[in-house]
């Protein structure tokens, strides 16, 4: 720690004495002086000393002597030769014609870069490290508890099996033990990397302090950026939990029939990892929004778009059976055909890429997992118009009720009902009771935010289901149309967006209700997402294209 440092509540004492208080300080010896020591510290008549008040030490910068002219200090750089220079060497034959710049220029310029870089560090990429430390230590710390479950499905298809198969039981308990070791390895592996990079942060970060705290030109003119090096985030290392696989029993093929471990999968994604601003940063909206890329689905009644990944981006309509997934660049890498007589009304994608839709013929909620289309929720008397997934992993989703006589929002953890949300504290219905869509998202402060099409509002209401707040459209000259809201998602600072389709423009509220925003020259914009850059994905119904749009700065 720096001893010039002190705290507020400190008495700083003169360097030479130890007992006054200070009133100056030499900018150049870096003292700090009581006033009669003054004399005694400039009486060596040399002539650098630099004596401020104490309030302005370190003010004046402190130029390297010119090696050609002891006399002169350097206050210039000559671009073409790169070279420190003082007024003579520039006046000089040797840089005839060349062009000059000022060194406190490029101090003040290296300076504010420095500040820059600190900031970043400290607020960005040491926090986003700390994150990537905390996700690999909370995935070995949960390593136990994900393999004894894998455990006790195989203990439960041994029983079956009695003593014959107790040789296969064993066999395939120490394959695991096996697997989750290398599983372990692989995970610390990348952590030590981690805490290593993270250590090397560190001492940029104190190494950067000291050059903020400098007048040393010649060691700030020489400063050298490393923040590109620390902005590239690391590989993000996946590795899928093996699955243990029961068969049917058969005693002719015990040791084929008992089941087959899938091998441990470690995958590096490049893109693993990105530098986002922390929680508590604030973007504002642009001035104008950009379109950054369109792509056509190929369907004529667009509805429902959901980002998982730039290669994983699902579409769906409720006219065929057919959901689709697309690239950034508009590929179309994956379709899934649902069952027969089904319409996929909503889809959502999982934190670990499986699919969910709602199917309102059926009264269904179903999962695609590795190709498979399984039934999840049964619903009765009620169908499944809308879902989210929520920041736990839970499902939120809109019903109505058959005889379109109520609506509601249930919250279901795996298939079981954990919440209902349907009336405000004084018995009223929170949603309009017709048979129209209504789509649900969960924003960041855990508010259920519902666009009712059927009242023409958004209605918002606390994780605890109290109603917090009612939109019912901004006023506007311009739009001919009641406000009807379709679509609707959320960003990271807490802003809700909603389609209004039939005014061709999409609605920016913030977490209170309170209109921000228009986004326009959408073509009836239906279903919305963001990414995890908050670009918003939009959905427009009749032409079917998926427009991506930047929209915070």
């Amino acid at each position: 720690m720096d001893p010039r440092r002190h705290n507020a509540q400190d008495v700083v004492r003169c360097d030479l004495c130890k007992e006054n208080i200070v009133q100056s300080y030499c900018d150049f010896c870096h003292v700090s002086l009581c006033k009669p020591c003054i004399g005694e510290h400039i009486s060596d008549e040399y002539d650098k000393h630099r004596i401020v008040s104490f309030k302005e030490r370190k003010s004046t910068l402190m130029f390297p002597t010119c090696k050609s002219h002891s006399k002169e200090t350097c206050k210039l750089q000559c671009k073409s030769c790169t070279v420190l220079m003082c007024a003579l060497c520039a006046a000089s034959e040797t840089h005839k014609g060349h062009d000059f710049i000022v060194l406190e220029d490029i101090y003040k310029t290296n300076k504010t870069g420095i500040e820059k870089d600190a900031e970043e560090i400290e607020k960005v990429i040491a926090p986003t490290y700390e994150e990537i430390r905390n996700e690999l230590i909370t995935q070995i710390e949960s390593l136990n508890e994900d393999y004894e479950k894998i455990t006790i499905v195989i203990s439960e298809q041994g029983v079956k099996w009695h003593t014959e198969v107790e040789r296969v039981i064993n066999k395939t308990k120490n394959e695991i033990t096996e697997i989750k070791e290398k599983h372990r390895h692989i995970l610390e592996k990348h952590l030590n990397k981690i805490k290593q990079i993270e250590f090397l942060i560190k001492e940029n970060v104190s190494t950067l302090k000291d050059l903020e705290e400098s007048n040393d030109v010649t060691v700030i003119v020489n400063y050298r950026t490393k923040i590109n090096e620390f902005r590239k985030m690391p590989f993000k290392v996946h590795v899928t939990l093996p699955t243990f696989c029961p068969k049917p029993i058969n005693r002719d093929q015990v040791c084929e029939m008992f089941g087959t471990l899938r091998p441990l999968v470690s995958t590096i994604k490049e893109d693993g990892y990105t530098n986002e601003l922390p929680e508590d940063s604030s973007r504002e909206l642009i001035d104008i929004p950009e379109f950054i890329n369109t792509f056509n689905t190929g369907y004529d009644n667009l509805l429902c778009v959901s980002f998982h990944t730039e290669e994983e981006i699902w579409t769906s309509t409720s006219c065929d059976r057919i959901i689709k997934c697309f690239t950034t660049s508009g590929k179309c890498m994956n379709t899934i055909i649902t069952k027969q007589g089904s319409y996929t009304d909503n889809i959502a994608v999982t934190s670990t890429g499986d699919l969910v839709y709602c199917d309102r013929a059926s009264k269904t909620l179903n999962q695609v997992k590795d190709g498979k289309i399984e039934e999840i929720i049964v619903c009765q008397g009620w169908k499944p118009m809308n879902l989210c997934i929520s920041s736990t992993g839970e499902l939120l989703i809109a019903f109505s009720k058959d005889d379109r006589t109520q609506s509601k929002v249930v919250r279901y953890s795996g298939s079981t009902e954990k919440q209902t949300i349907q009336f405000d504290d004084e018995g009223k219905p929170l949603y309009s009771s017709s048979f129209s869509t209504k789509c649900v998202a969960e924003n960041k402060n855990h508010d259920i935010c519902v666009a009712d099409w059927g009242a023409g509002a958004v209605v918002a209401v606390n994780q605890n289901g109290k109603l917090r707040w009612r939109c019912i459209g901004h006023p506007s000259v311009t739009k001919e149309n009641p406000f009807k809201p379709f679509g609707i998602t959320t960003n990271s600072q807490s802003q809700i967006l909603t389609a209004d389709r039939d005014n061709h423009c999409i609605h920016i509220l913030d977490q209170d209700g309170q209109f921000l925003r228009y986004i326009e020259n959408v073509k009836n914009p239906h279903g919305l997402c963001v990414d995890y850059l908050d670009n918003l994905y939009v959905t427009e119904q009749w032409t079917g294209d998926v427009k991506v749009i930047r929209y915070l700065k």
